[in-house]
């Protein structure tokens, strides 16, 4: 099923549900109203009844000749009906319409207290009916004190005052709700049906879009990104979402692809030389000092080849492991003279200078992996730099930050340089045109360990005027002293 049937059928189903609801509870209201203004009109009648009976202390008195009663003249479906019983239930009077009436209720007829009390109500067929009792020994007399022989013909003790109202009217009026009701609900459910399956299909069309062009790119094997739809809305925000992803997959395996070539040519050139070595000196018996210059040379490549296998195997992690193990509070002032300290007797080693323009920098690291990067950085500003011009390894605190800033006054970098050479096995020209290129990888590991420690690197370079990196790194404080 597809996304906008879905979307489809979740919209109608709420919609029926709503409809459903609002429908019963309009019916309800309706049903309610209609049958409460039925009974008012039911209580007003007795009413007007009770007010037409003469009350004397001796008797209750019926004389519709004396007072004009103009209720149940016509005989029509709505108009109102009333009679008057006496005590036996025997018919005292009754309107002019009575006859067309429900006829006096039977004694089975279940009647009900409504909202008066004083009044009952019961359900005659297709009648509703109301009635109220006057009794003369409740309104003036005990029982024991009234004596009934002494009542006079037209006196009684006791009246009930019946009213009556056809509820087919009432009925008609809730039965075309209802029907009205259905209608409408239906009519606008399938109306919403229409109306929302083409919206719906419009409004996710853009997506049908982006699936269509990416069957066809993946067809054709086409790297270039998705049609971004113009809408203005989430949808465009994802077409553009995606294709940044797209973007950055597409780099990562060319990175991978380009990784890949550059380090098999990398570790094939060692080997390479090595072996044509090995069968250069087995062709015929040499001195022993060949046989030491040979194993000199093949030592120089071993060594070669070991830092380039180390440096793959560093670079080749998991980008998830960013935090190293081991990680230790270090006091930056502290750690980088006993750092420099392993270039004593080094080629140019009296040419590098340490300053520090703070007494302290605590910084949270890996000591091994962080002196591997400085020590890759001092190396380069050493390989890329005169004999006898200064490397300054320089350390300050900013804002947050303990940064360490490695100078030198080589040949530089270009702007084009700056962006790529963090890429592995990436070497300048003007590098190789000196013959002072390396393997490539010092600077991919320098950005791997600093990533690694949550840290950032920054150049500053220009052709002929030489190189600052500077490492930043977050600062942390000083651990308290540990009690004796």
């Amino acid at each position: 099923m597809s996304l906008a049937s879905r979307l489809l059928l979740y919209f109608l189903g709420t919609l029926a549900v709503v409809l459903l609801g609002f429908s019963a509870t309009m019916y309800g209201l309706g049903w309610t109203y209609l049958r409460h203004r039925l009974d008012s009109r039911l209580e007003k009648t007795l009413a007007v009844l009770e007010a037409a009976v003469h009350f004397e202390p001796d008797g209750l008195e019926w004389r519709p000749r004396e007072r004009r009663i103009n209720i149940g003249i016509d005989a029509g479906p709505d108009e109102m009906r009333w009679a008057i019983l006496d005590k036996a239930g025997r018919l005292v009077d009754r309107s002019a319409n009575w006859a067309v009436g429900p006829g006096t209720p039977a004694g089975d007829i279940a009647w009900n207290v409504g909202r008066n009390r004083l009044i009952e109500y019961a359900d005659a067929s297709d009648w509703r009916v109301a009635r109220t009792r006057m009794v003369l020994s409740e309104m003036v007399y005990s029982k024991e004190e009234l004596d009934v022989d002494d009542l006079d013909e037209d006196e009684y003790d006791e009246l009930t005052l019946i009213a009556a109202l056809s509820r087919e009217p009432v009925d008609a009026s809730i039965a075309w709700l209802g029907m009205a009701l259905g209608v409408a609900s239906a009519a606008t459910w399938l109306l919403c049906a229409a109306m929302g399956r083409r919206l719906c299909r419009r409004a996710l069309e853009p997506i049908a879009c982006l699936a269509a062009s990416a069957r066809e790119k993946a067809r054709a094997d086409d790297e270039d990104g998705l049609p971004v739809p113009q809408t203005g809305d989430e949808l465009e925000e994802l077409g553009r979402s995606f294709n940044e992803l797209l973007e950055r997959r597409r780099e990562a395996l060319e990175r991978q692809r380009r990784f890949s070539g550059d380090a098999s040519h990398q570790l094939r050139t060692p080997i390479a030389g090595v072996l044509s070595l090995v069968d250069v000196v087995r062709r015929r018996p040499r001195p022993a000092g060949e046989y030491e210059e040979a194993l000199d040379r093949v030592r120089v490549e071993a060594v070669r080849l070991h830092r380039i296998v180390e440096s793959l195997l560093f670079l080749a992690r998991a980008e998830s492991e960013t935090e190293p193990p081991g990680e230790e509070p270090i006091d930056l002032a502290v750690w980088l003279p006993g750092l420099l300290k392993r270039w004593e007797g080094r080629p140019r080693a009296g040419d590098l200078r340490f300053v520090a323009e703070t007494d302290s920098a605590w910084a949270r690291v890996h000591p091994p992996l962080l002196a591997q990067a400085v020590e890759n950085l001092i190396d380069n500003a050493l390989k890329y730099s005169e004999s006898g011009s200064p490397v300054t390894i320089r350390l300050h605190r900013e804002a947050g930050a303990a940064a360490v800033a490695v100078e030198d006054r080589g040949c530089g970098l270009s702007a084009e340089e700056r962006r790529v050479v963090f890429e592995p096995f990436y070497q300048a020209p003007r590098a190789r045109l000196l013959g002072r290129g390396g393997v490539g990888l010092g600077l991919s590991v320098v950005r791997r360990v600093v990533r690694a420690s949550r840290g950032t690197i920054q150049i500053e370079s220009a052709p002929g005027l030489g190189s600052r990196f500077t490492i930043r790194l977050p600062e942390t404080t000083a651990p308290a002293p540990a009690l004796v």
